[in-house]
């Protein structure tokens, strides 16, 4: 980043420098026209030609400082990783607003050896705890490194590479990520997400999660599955996975997951269209509704449409194997696929397991101008069934003008048609050398179906093509011709203030939960408020709550640590009797299935009402961490109440135990209930934080 200067004499070579001038704008202009602004990038490399360069270890520090310029100086706008090079990482990756961190396909993130990062810490994540929004991730390679961190198990949250909370307007493409214990991309309480042109392979849990998330798109993606799907969307409305390829290589769940769990949120506009799923482990594609009850108006029009489906379920121990296995949808529709050969049933009705129990019942299925053939046993998913009831008494299918053959079971199980047709041998030998059976034939569009990309199915796989035009060239052409007048620029900019060490942290909430007495098998996740105590007409409150720390190094000391709750309740009353709130280090819990009575799926507290150590490690230990009394003559007065629980974050950051946040309860649980907004309560300057000063 620096360079000689010369000064040359005003006079004679007046004109060689208004030429040197004009030859330079030209150049300047032709690089606008082609690509990004060549003046906005800010470059990363190993070999000393970067304006940031890294050394191959501790990586992120470099690309972090990149990263953070580019967000205090608005005239900039990308990070680039140059390759071919390998930024070993020891820690996060920060990206902030407005921001796009690409890098060549030939350079590679990568988690360091025995990384011993806490569950929940991802390689790549968001600056602002707040939320930040438009963000692109594209171009280069992350790895893993799962098999030089295999004291880790997958699928617990470990390592994932992509992880965004609260944010807005999320691209990620042209990205080749592999080898992870966790998530390839997981976003919760989002929205505006574009996964696309990615290569996936052997992740540790989903290539893309989406949970409480809105206008999700994915295509374009070539995924191999390894711990559960490829792409999976919980609680997540305004979908559209199309044009995807997901296949397993014998490990795995579901090509594609769909699940709603409660009441709370709706589901009513799902698509699935023109992909390619073959050899998953377990079900093609599995939809589950479950949990308490709720109207079929929020869990109803899912459109499956185009796809093709080979050989899906290979695994003979999984009853959820299959082409489709669905339950508690209201009027999903599959139309014009292809079923070639999958296991058990290409399309059924179950319920997997008995926490997934849809509500209710009247659900129906319409299946229509789909072709099924070739249908295999299974020793635990079906004899090989077109289709497959297995819930005859809560739900229902509607099949119409559906062409079947050689299914090994039979057509139908707990199902039957009047207009289904079976398909004579001379059209089976067509539709087994995929020859063109021309417009006119009445299933010729589920004949076509599958990806709208050149693909092809060999022993080695799905093989697709893609090509780098000239215009592409030509933009890394002209980029490199002024890199060289870029650093120099940048190099002047950058002398007047380097990037500053955060010393105050502002950790973003993972989920607060309320644990709520009388409704003790409801997990409540999605309420404006936690609360605790109890009311005077009965029932106890407590509340967990866990905080994102995956920031912080082992060595970090925490010199103070501040949890922030805003009181709103009851307003413009006073209770009877003081409310004593105190925290608790709980037992380790999951967000998505903790209720009064359970700590995560099927694992039921010691204690109803949460398990937790106190600040001597005692087991429900009466001795909190930290406490704070708000007094029954009081009222809200529109400001946070704060807890001093430095001691607890400490032992968290320094790994003496893992991160499982706090409980908090009231220590008299009688006639003192109290409530605080939680993080999903609308206005962000309201919901509970968690302030960490640390050297």
């Amino acid at each position: 980043m620096s360079g000689k200067r010369q000064i040359y004499k005003w006079g004679d070579r007046k004109k060689l420098l208004l030429l040197s001038i004009v030859f330079i704008s030209l150049i300047a202009s032709v690089t606008l026209t082609l690509s990004t602004p060549s003046g906005t990038i800010v470059y990363v490399a190993t070999n000393g030609s970067g304006d940031f360069n890294c050394d191959g270890s501790d990586d992120q520090v470099e690309i972090n400082e990149a990263l953070a310029y580019v967000a205090e100086n608005p005239k900039f706008t990308t990070v680039h990783l140059d390759g071919p090079n390998t930024y070993v990482i020891s820690n996060s990756i920060f990206i902030g607003s407005d921001t796009v961190l690409e890098g060549d396909s030939t350079a590679v993130i990568k988690l360091e050896d025995k990384a011993g990062w806490p569950e929940g810490k991802p390689i790549i994540t968001q600056m602002d705890s707040a939320g930040n929004h438009d963000i692109i991730i594209k171009g280069f390679e992350i790895d893993g490194n799962h098999d030089n961190n295999d004291e880790k198990s997958r699928g617990k949250g470990y390592h994932n590479l992509i992880h965004f909370l609260n944010c807005e307007n999320i691209k990620v493409h042209d990205i080749y990520m592999h080898d992870s214990h966790g998530d390839g991309l997981k976003v919760v309480k989002c929205s505006g997400i574009q996964f696309y042109d990615n290569q996936v392979y052997k992740l540790g849990h989903d290539a893309l999660y989406a949970i409480y998330s809105s206008n999700v798109e994915a295509w374009n993606n070539k995924i191999t599955c390894r711990t559960n799907s490829g792409l999976r969307i919980y609680n997540t409305n305004n979908v559209k996975f199309y044009n995807n390829i997901i296949n397993s290589e014998g490990e795995g769940g579901a090509g594609i997951e769909i699940q709603k769990i409660g009441p709370s949120t709706v589901m009513n506009d799902i698509e699935i269209c023109n992909n390619l799923l073959y050899e998953t482990n377990a079900a093609g594609i599995w939809i589950t509704g479950y949990g308490s009850g709720y109207s079929k108006d929020s869990a109803k029009d899912i459109y499956i449409h185009h796809n093709k489906f080979y050989k899906t379920g290979i695994n003979p121990g999984a009853d959820w194997a299959g082409g489709i296995v669905l339950n508690g949808f209201q009027n999903t529709l599959i139309e014009n696929n292809k079923f070639d050969g999958c296991y058990g049933a290409a399309i059924a009705h179950k319920q997997v397991t008995d926490e997934f129990s849809a509500p209710g019942s009247g659900y129906i299925t319409i299946v229509k101008n789909n072709i099924i053939v070739n249908t295999e046993s299974s020793p635990t998913a079906g004899e090989g069934y077109a289709v497959y009831n297995k819930l005859k008494n809560t739900h229902s299918f509607i099949l119409e003008n559906n062409c079947l053959s050689s299914n090994a079971g039979g057509n139908y199980l707990g199902a039957n048609s009047t207009s289904d047709v079976e398909a004579d041998s001379e059209l089976m030998a067509k539709l087994s050398k995929n020859e063109s059976l021309g417009e006119d034939f009445p299933w010729s569009e589920a004949a076509s179906a599958g990806p709208l990309i050149p693909y092809e199915i060999d022993e080695s796989g799905v093989q697709t093509q893609k090509e780098e035009g000239l215009v592409q060239s030509l933009k890394r052409a002209f980029s490199e011709f002024l890199r060289w007048l870029e650093r120099f620029l940048l190099s002047l900019s950058m002398q007047s203030g380097g990037v500053e060490n955060f010393k105050i942290a502002l950790p973003f909430i993972i989920s607060d939960n309320r644990l709520r007495q009388e409704a003790p098998n409801i997990t409540l996740s999605e309420n404006g408020y936690i609360d605790v105590g109890k009311r005077s007409d009965g029932g106890i409150y407590r509340d967990v709550i866990i905080f994102e720390l995956s920031s912080f190094n082992q060595t970090d000391r925490i010199e103070e640590a501040t949890l922030s709750l805003f009181w709103y309740y009851p307003e413009n009353q006073m209770r009877s009797k003081d409310t004593v709130l105190e925290v608790y280090r709980p037992v380790k819990w999951c967000e998505e299935h903790v209720t009064w009575q359970q700590s995560e799926s099927n694992i039921p507290w010691k204690n109803s009402g949460g398990d937790w150590y106190d600040r001597n490690g005692d087991f429900q230990g009466n001795t909190p961490y930290a406490t704070m009394t708000v007094n029954g003559n009081e009222t809200p007065d529109n400001r946070y109440y704060e807890l001093d629980v430095t001691e607890l974050i400490q032992e968290y950051i320094s790994g003496k135990y893992e991160n499982t946040g706090f409980l908090i309860k009231a220590r008299e649980e009688n006639e003192n209930y109290i409530a605080f907004y939680s993080s999903n309560w609308q206005n962000k300057n309201q919901r509970p934080k968690l302030t960490i000063e640390y050297t």
